[in-house]
């Protein structure tokens, strides 16, 4: 029998309760009569980036979307699409903890017979995108990469997860998704194929209704918020980049790692931060995502609110990082007023953001690492549990407060010299 699309809304309804099982009763009833039932199924209704669900930390140079599954013993959902002009894209799956259950990256994923995979091939970036295909495929039960599987469900967890596409820094700019379409889906239920199509425009909940959108930005605060409390706790040492406590429950990207410094605001203080910039394959000026010679394949610097739900302020990613010639980058993080007025070309301001929020984070990514680097990276640190400044060498972003009036009078080095009021 043939799988309708409303028995699809029902299966993925029941995700969507367990996000907002903890909204009280009536705000669930508020919400529902609020929209018509039966809504027109599609895929990808969920985005988020640095406007739209801004939350848990994420890096303005990337786009991600979301998309919600429930799925049978022996039910998988069919995902295809064209290979993105990008840096970076991945699959990846989540329980409804939040917490990672597989991923399946770029380089990883075999293209379609006939196609060619750019990521893997870079003479494959130069082919029409007919000629760019590929697909994967996710089941319930251990998955196969060399086969395109993506494993959707963990042993013993409920038949429910989430499924987020992650595309970074795509060649235009004015594209999120990579110069190409989100990814076509399909869902095999009882041996029935119904293709869902992608949604014309992603959720936006600052279109709700002021109480429905309430309940629905409560029900992300209590989930991010648990999660995120544990990363940076409040016994985190101020102007320090340390490795976080833990980031299970933020949606993490197992090819993505991070260090964070707290900050606070005084009026007339900056924050200053030095260190050496990995080399990366810059893809806006035409390299390859996977050009020999870089040592990551990507790499930011973003000032984040420390409070719920953890939205970023602002990023420079590593091609928007001012260098100079010895290869090291400094970063000014200030407030509007405080910013220095002998800011030189070798310095990157980043905005402090509201200075009403107590507390900030500044984080330090690091994305895929090559072996030859590995040693020096976050990854490294946090894999073997050392301190980041012990191991990650000249690679390590040295942070301290400054006097705005410091900056003027003795330059940036005058920053890590002695009295810096």
């Amino acid at each position: 029998m043939r799988t309708s699309p409303r028995s699809i809304v029902r299966r993925l309804s029941r995700v969507l309760l367990c996000v907002v099982a903890a909204v009280p009763a009536a705000v669930v009833v508020d919400a529902a009569a609020a929209k018509p039932a039966g809504p027109t199924p599609c895929a990808w209704r969920f985005m988020s980036d640095g406007d739209v669900l801004d939350v848990a930390f994420p890096d303005e140079n990337a786009t991600y979307w979301v998309l919600p599954y429930a799925l049978g013993a022996n039910d998988s959902i069919e995902v295809s699409g064209t290979y993105p002009s990008a840096r970076y894209f991945s699959l990846n799956t989540y329980g409804t903890d939040l917490d990672t259950t597989d991923t399946l990256r770029d380089d990883q994923i075999l293209p379609d017979s006939g196609s060619g995979n750019p990521f893997a091939d870079p003479a494959a970036q130069v082919l029409p995108p007919e000629q760019r295909r590929r697909h994967a495929t996710l089941v319930t039960g251990p998955a196969d990469h060399e086969r395109n599987e993506i494993r959707a469900l963990r042993d013993g967890g409920p038949p429910v997860g989430f499924l987020i596409i992650r595309v970074y820094v795509p060649d235009d700019p004015a594209s999120p998704s990579g110069g190409v379409p989100l990814p076509q889906f399909a869902y095999r239920l009882g041996g029935t194929t119904t293709p869902v199509q992608p949604c014309a425009q992603p959720f936006d909940p600052r279109t709700l209704p002021a109480p429905v959108a309430d309940a629905g930005q409560w029900v992300v605060d209590r989930a991010i918020e648990r999660a995120a409390s544990g990363a940076f706790r409040a016994d985190t040492p101020e102007a320090t980049f340390v490795n976080p406590a833990s980031t299970s429950g933020l949606f993490p990207n197992g090819d993505n790692k991070y260090i964070g410094a707290v900050l606070t605001y005084q009026p007339g203080r900056v924050a200053v931060v030095r260190g050496r910039a990995p080399v990366f394959p810059d893809t806006r000026a035409g390299a390859s995502p996977t050009e020999p010679g870089q040592q990551v394949r990507y790499w930011s610097m973003c000032q984040n609110d420390l409070v719920s739900p953890y939205p970023v302020v602002a990023c420079a990613a590593d091609f928007q990082t001012d260098r100079g010639a010895d290869g090291r980058y400094t970063y000014v993080v200030a407030a509007p007023g405080d910013v220095p007025s002998n800011v030189d070309p070798t310095v990157t301001v980043l905005p402090w953001g509201s200075t009403d929020v107590p507390k900030k984070l500044l984080i330090l990514r690091n994305m895929l690492p090559t072996a030859a680097f590995y040693p020096t990276s976050i990854q490294a640190s946090q894999a073997d549990g050392t301190d980041p400044a012990a191991t990650m060498g000249a690679y390590y972003p040295e942070v301290t407060y400054c006097s705005t009036a410091t900056v003027e009078m003795r330059g940036y080095a005058g920053c890590f010299e002695g009295d810096r009021r």
